[in-house]
């Protein structure tokens, strides 16, 4: 399926592959989600104070913690629906000759002898397109659940359970106040998931490209500075470590670009009666707290989505280039 060929494992494989990797990565990285959002809830926030403030209160661990299932269910489900749509798109603009005959999929194969991707090859255009389109459908799914977490974590809200939560919101705001904040949810993250994609396969292909030289011998006859990509586990070991590399450069470029959006979201769903829309909060922020509240939680959400990003794709192409590789061995057993 990497270069192109017909998808082998199925739609409810994808779902499930981004469903076990968003939620092993929302386990592992909530206390920087939760710090995260204790600093863009007010300007006046910074990592230290709030962190300290965590540890030295009532059962530190918990505190960090907190809000750990809400983050599982988003970015669990999220994941899935993202994962599993992304897959539905890329193979149809790969099988697409509308879509080779404009150029959106390359006709000849520009790409490294060697490659660590287990998804088809899209030009730049269709990678940002594709992954701006599947993340911002995933994402109008799951706001609801991501109003509930953001509210949750924060120190804004004495909510005492999730379904006491659910039930403030309803009561107070109506079912509108669960899409609080998805206009610049939108706006944050097609242009992030779109970047990311484009960054993540960029990435991949420079990666894998220094990996042929690297195998190239200098001189006839010469030996390679490499194993062979031939043996199966050393060219697993060669596509995580590219793949997971990739993501981390990716998510901190795409992360810089638009945090601005993140920070505003953030004071969109904890405060929409205070900042209104988008347009009304950016502009608020940037009079009362100054340019740079557009930047708050910077390093943390760097941080968390580098991890995060890299983490979830790493394993999501590890568990779909398996899968096919059984699904070969099958496949030439029967015949």
């Amino acid at each position: 399926m990497s270069n192109g060929g017909q998808p082998r494992s199925s739609s409810s494989f994808h779902f499930a592959a981004g469903l076990l990797t968003g939620t092993i990565s929302a386990s592992l990285l909530q206390p920087a989600d939760l710090l995260k959002t204790r600093i863009q809830q007010t300007s006046s926030s910074s990592l230290l104070p709030t962190l300290r403030a965590i540890l030295s209160g009532p059962s530190p661990i918990s505190q960090l913690w907190r809000g750990t299932l809400p983050s599982c269910i988003r970015t669990g489900l999220g994941s899935a629906l993202y994962f599993s749509t992304l897959n539905a798109l890329r193979q149809n603009v790969a099988s697409s000759k509308l879509f080779t005959s404009t150029g959106l999929v390359p006709t000849s194969s520009p790409h490294p002898k060697f490659s660590s991707s287990s998804l088809p090859q899209l030009s730049n255009t269709a990678n940002l397109t594709t992954g701006a389109i599947a993340r911002v459908s995933a994402g109008f799914v799951m706001t609801p659940v991501t109003v509930i977490k953001v509210r949750y974590e924060s120190t804004l809200y004495a909510y005492k359970s999730l379904w006491g939560a659910t039930s403030a919101i309803i009561g107070t705001e109506g079912f509108k106040g669960f899409f609080s904040g998805f206009g610049a949810t939108a706006i944050r993250d097609a242009p992030y998931a779109g970047l990311y994609v484009l960054f993540y396969e960029q990435m991949k292909r420079r990666l894998s490209g220094l990996q042929d030289v690297a195998a190239r011998p200098l001189l006839p006859g010469a030996l390679r500075l490499v194993p062979s990509s031939g043996s199966e586990s050393k060219s697993s070991g060669s596509s995580v470590s590219i793949n997971f590399v990739s993501g981390v450069l990716a998510a901190g470029l795409a992360t810089t670009i638009t945090n601005p959006f993140d920070a505003v979201k953030t004071r969109l769903q904890l405060m929409p009666g205070k900042y209104g829309n988008l347009l009304k909060a950016a502009r608020r922020m940037v009079q009362e707290d100054g340019a740079r509240s557009l930047f708050d939680g910077l390093g943390l959400r760097m941080g968390r989505k580098a991890i995060s990003s890299a983490l979830s794709w790493t394993l999501y192409e590890e568990m779909i280039r398996r899968a096919e590789l059984r699904w070969d061995d099958k496949a030439s057993q029967v015949i």
